[in-house]
């Protein structure tokens, strides 16, 4: 019966080591990086569990234009608070989109905000 136990616990802890393997590979390597610049629409911290700080910027390619919606994450507090400074105002978002992220805990969207320019 022991035996048994200790294969069941060894198997589980294998399990568990792998899973947080993946996630820290997924968390650590970007996919993509890049700018999105916009007007800061929508910015707060949501989560039952876990909270993080969401947000929506409205991209706009020439006047007149139905603007296309850029969701994305922040997990820095410090960035975060620039940004919610920012509400109503153009901003340029620095992200970085990581695939695979395994659960929400981490944040809703794959887009990763770095830094952000606030513009005049």
């Amino acid at each position: 019966m022991s035996r048994v136990l200790v294969i069941a616990g060894g198997l589980l802890a294998a399990v568990a080591l792998l899973f947080a393997a993946y996630v820290w590979m997924a968390l650590s390597y970007s996919y993509s990086e890049g700018e999105r610049a916009g007007y800061l629409q929508k910015f707060s911290k949501r989560g039952w569990v876990c909270k993080t700080w969401e947000g929506e910027i409205l991209l706009t390619s020439m006047p007149g234009a139905i603007p296309e919606k850029f969701e994305f994450t922040v997990q820095d507090d410090a960035v975060a608070a620039k940004i919610g400074a920012a509400a109503g105002k153009r901003v340029v978002l620095h992200y970085a989109q990581h695939k695979g992220v395994p659960t929400s805990c981490f944040g809703d969207t794959q887009y990763f905000v770095e830094s952000v320019d606030v513009q005049p």
